[in-house]
């Protein structure tokens, strides 16, 4: 063959070869997604981001302690949708009432509020990077739809508690419960529960051993929650109980 016949092939091939690209991208989301629905994750891609950001900073040391379901408290579980994500047990990881009322807010001039559910902060947590560009947010929506799909409430539920950040380097209620109240995650109370529940919009801000007056009213306002949701009965359907079967 002709070294002029190679080059007319080459375009073809490279346009093959992205074609193929394009194709399993897809795929290999979505076998992540399966994976991880098993395997308790080792990490997630903010924690490695933060590792990176942090490397040459001395004394920095990311705190991450995974705990299954059963060694989380009754109370924490149902703190968290409380503060982040009422609406966890119906919706299929996109509370529309949610987005729109944030629509409203942000166009009528006020704080940028956000409208994320717990399914998509698993799935930017655990898969992307922080950020507001377009990108992520179509690709956040993308994991979202998997992970709605193929893992149950409970196990979004799990995922979530023990990779949200807590505080700078302080990711999962276990590493929380331990440096913040000197006791495991299955011992948190009802209003320890609340006040990790607490700081989750800006954990790096607002700190759950010296609460200043923001985030105690929040605490507060998430125990109501809770009250009125009907405390952890309320996840029974959907997610069952710590130590539950």
């Amino acid at each position: 063959m002709s070294r002029s016949r190679q080059r007319r092939q080459s375009p073809g091939r490279w346009w093959r070869r992205l074609l193929l690209l394009v194709l399993l991208l897809p795929v290999l989301t979505i076998l992540q997604v399966v994976v991880l629905r098993w395997l308790d994750p080792p990490s997630s891609m903010v924690m490695l981001i933060q590792r990176f950001e942090f490397r040459n900073v001395e004394g920095f040391e990311l705190d991450y302690r995974w705990r299954d379901w059963a060694a989380l408290s009754t109370q924490l579980p149902i703190a968290l949708v409380a503060a982040e994500d009422q609406q966890f047990p119906a919706h299929h990881g996109f509370d529309l009432d949610a987005i729109s009322r944030a629509l409203d807010h942000n166009d009528n001039g006020g704080r940028v509020r956000g409208a994320s559910t717990i399914s998509q902060q698993v799935a930017k947590n655990l898969f992307l990077w922080q950020g507001r560009s377009w990108l992520r947010k179509g690709m956040e929506a993308w994991y979202t739809l998997w992970l709605e799909a193929l893992w149950p409430k409970r196990r979004l539920l799990e995922v979530y508690a023990n990779i949200a950040e807590f505080g700078e380097g302080v990711y999962g209620v276990e590493a929380a419960a331990q440096r913040y109240f000197k006791v495991s995650a299955s011992a948190l109370s009802s209003a320890q529960s609340a006040r990790l529940a607490a700081v989750l919009p800006s954990p790096r801000r607002w700190h759950a051993d010296r609460p200043g007056p923001y985030v105690l009213a929040r605490q507060a306002w998430v125990e109501r929650q809770v009250r009125q949701l009907g405390g952890p009965e309320y996840l029974r359907e959907c997610c069952g109980v710590p130590g539950a079967p």
